[in-house]
């Protein structure tokens, strides 16, 4: 996985939380994210473009740092 703006991405597939921790420092939680959407986001072309197309303002978001 590379990114220009995003350092890591994790997933708990048990509560559908998607954690994403920017190279900015930034982590948020997105809440109740289907597994095929994190499957799809997994296999952008651009994980950036398509965090912001498909989940966020889609999703409940949790700043976590």
């Amino acid at each position: 996985m590379e990114s220009a703006s995003i350092a890591s991405v994790g997933y708990d597939g048990m509560t559908g939380t998607l954690e994403v921790e920017f190279r900015n420092g930034g982590v948020y939680q997105y809440i109740d994210v289907p597994k095929r959407l994190y499957w799809r986001l997994m296999s952008a072309d651009s994980l950036g473009a398509f965090l912001n197309l498909e989940i966020k303002d889609r999703h409940e978001t949790r700043k976590v740092r």
